[in-house]
């Protein structure tokens, strides 16, 4: 098992891990919007959705593989009504299509509108 960190995504606010190769997958912690430059969280469900995706792509770039090797997602929604704007943003970056779980939560990691974790081969 090897660990993955980069300084291109925001790092660990616990006792876990931005991501782990295991057997040749990547499987990537859930990634909140959070700008690994400035520490900032952007505004509104589409930029929020970008940046998470962003963080998601340089997680899998460090680990040697990328969005086009994701065959399985998991998003976490702070509000379902979200669900189409967060999926136009999502559809530009996860080009596979992967398998993908959806689901509303009561609330996320520093208030922010969404959350993504992935699993990629390399």
């Amino acid at each position: 098992m090897n660990i993955i960190h980069t300084d291109n995504a925001p790092a660990a606010i616990g006792p876990y891990s931005q991501g782990f190769e295991v057997n040749g997958f990547v499987f990537t912690s859930g990634q909140i919007p959070v700008d690994p430059a400035s520490g900032t969280v952007p505004e509104g469900i589409a930029a929020q959705a970008e940046q998470s995706c962003k963080n998601v792509a340089a997680i899998l770039a460090q680990a040697g593989t990328g969005m086009d090797k994701v065959f399985k997602t998991t998003c976490f929604l702070a509000d379902m009504g979200d669900f189409s704007a967060f999926n136009e943003m999502y559809a530009k970056h996860f080009v596979s299509k992967p398998a993908r779980s959806c689901v509303a939560v009561k609330d996320l990691p520093k208030g922010v509108l969404c959350e993504i974790e992935a699993i990629a081969v390399k």
